[in-house]
């Protein structure tokens, strides 16, 4: 019967925490299900990007 109880609490905690997650993201905190992730290759790069390229030092 513990085990139950606990499965539940974890359903009932994980639940809580995706409305929260979600409530955040529709005031524009966080990208969390809806508005989806960023596409990274189309960002440019930063400079410790380009200091750890493997370019030839001259």
């Amino acid at each position: 019967m513990e085990i139950v109880i606990a499965l539940a609490f974890a359903a009932v905690v994980l639940f809580g925490a995706d409305r929260v997650l979600l409530w955040m993201e529709s005031r524009g905190h966080i990208h969390w299900r809806r508005k989806g992730r960023k596409d990274l290759s189309a960002e440019p790069t930063t400079e410790l990007d380009s200091m750890l390229s493997e370019q030839p030092h001259r």
